[in-house]
């Protein structure tokens, strides 16, 4: 049972309705070290009779906000205070994912009241994103494996209020689970500040190692909210699901390749480019010529006769490595609005799992300094053998609050402090 304070309550409600946090500048490191610590198990039970316990650190509780919603990955919140998630309802490549609302969130018990569909029969819609142009006009964008398009958005609706304008799209093969084209997910994230009209897309790869034909494959690019100037400005990201800006810098989590055995490569975090992208340099970040090792850079031996071959010594530093097949999927920052050091400048990050479930890895919430230092933040999804849930997205919602997304059961937590 989740208690509550009264002050506390407020603070989360009015931060749903529509706060926002200055965010802190950061620096790059290439720092990696387990911490210490100390969780403690939270029972957990779910609609449909599974209990478990959860491990947070003691001064935090978890809830089920929400479930039911099969393959639940990404949130945003609407220009008027409701949550957005997106749902991709199973592993194959389908026409069946949507978009629900989340309204009426009750801080005491930590639920929202109604879970509604606001889209439906997508094409894995795995990111969206809220923006209000120039005008005043408001649109939400929706990231699906072929391409991008926008929604004009009205307060208060259900259904969106108008046809969709496609702004991008994108190579849509290599969906094939078994034969290893997995990378089937588009990631979109705004700018702030002075590049708030610029729109961030990543594209991963369609094979496990290989050289792309297409150009977009396994980068990050920047356009205009309209769609117009598109360009790339990281290469060599295999898999970079999660996108999140903070202090003037895009970060991006990565996954390596799955062909260098069972502790290799280790996945990564990057600070890109600065978000003023001063330089329109195009960095390449290794994959696949190169891959991390203990936060080392390697030549990936696949391919070292190849004459497109990349120079692994020019590959930028990863801001923070994470053990091999754990990967990291949706990030979040918590700057100095926070109130708790436990997570003031700090991200926390959710490694989704290894397929490989027998290597323990990832199943997890680690929160990561701002020297790429690392501690296990909620740990439990997998235990002797069995996945009670895989980490996918983390979304602020109050100074020491968010929601955590978990597409293996379906379910939203509610994680705040005490």
């Amino acid at each position: 049972m989740v208690r509550h304070r009264v002050g506390h309550v407020l603070r989360i409600l009015l931060c749903l309705v529509g706060c926002s946090f200055a965010l802190s500048s950061l620096p790059t490191s290439s720092a990696q070290q387990s911490g210490d610590l100390k969780l403690v198990p939270n029972r957990v039970t779910l609609s449909s009779g599974k209990k478990f316990a959860l491990n947070l650190p003691a001064a935090y509780e978890i809830s089920v906000a929400a479930e039911g919603l099969k393959r639940v990955r990404f949130l945003a919140k609407a220009p008027d205070g409701r949550l957005f998630v997106t749902g991709m309802f199973s592993l194959a490549d389908n026409q069946r994912g949507a978009i629900y609302i989340l309204d009426g969130f009750d801080a005491k018990t930590g639920k929202f009241a109604k879970v509604l569909p606001y889209l439906q029969n997508l094409r894995n819609p795995n990111s969206i994103a809220f923006y209000k142009d120039a005008k005043g006009q408001d649109w939400l964008y929706v990231a699906l494996t072929d391409k991008l398009e926008r929604f004009k958005f009205r307060t208060g609706e259900e259904k969106p209020s108008s046809e969709p304008e496609v702004l991008g799209t994108y190579p849509d093969y290599g969906l094939n689970y078994k034969y290893g084209g997995w990378h089937l997910t588009r990631t979109i994230a705004f700018g702030e500040k002075e590049n708030k009209d610029k729109l961030y897309i990543s594209v991963g790869s369609s094979c496990n190692a290989c050289e792309e034909k297409e150009e977009i494959r396994a980068t990050v690019s920047v356009m205009d909210a309209d769609g117009r100037n598109p360009r790339i400005i990281a290469s060599g990201l295999r898999n970079a699901v999660g996108l999140k800006i903070a202090g003037g810098k895009l970060y991006a989590t990565n996954m390596g390749a799955d062909h260098l055995g069972d502790d290799a490569p280790d996945d990564t975090m990057f600070a890109l480019d600065d978000e003023a992208a001063a330089s329109r340099e195009m960095k390449n970040y290794g994959w696949p010529y190169c891959y991390f090792a203990n936060g080392k850079i390697l030549d990936d031996p696949k391919f070292t006769s190849s004459a497109k071959k990349a120079d692994c010594a020019k590959v930028p530093p990863a801001f923070t490595t994470f053990a091999a097949h754990g990967s990291p999927l949706g990030l979040e920052f918590f700057d100095a609005a926070s109130t708790d050091p436990l997570l003031r400048d700090h991200f926390l990050v959710a490694l989704h799992g290894s397929g490989r479930k027998r290597l323990k890895r990832g199943y997890k919430v680690v929160r990561v300094g701002k020297d790429g230092n690392q501690d296990d933040f909620i740990t439990g999804f997998l235990q002797n053998g069995t996945i009670y849930g895989r980490p996918c997205d983390i979304f602020r919602v109050g100074a020491d609050s968010f929601l955590l997304t978990d597409d293996y059961s379906g379910v939203i937590y509610f994680i705040r402090h005490e």
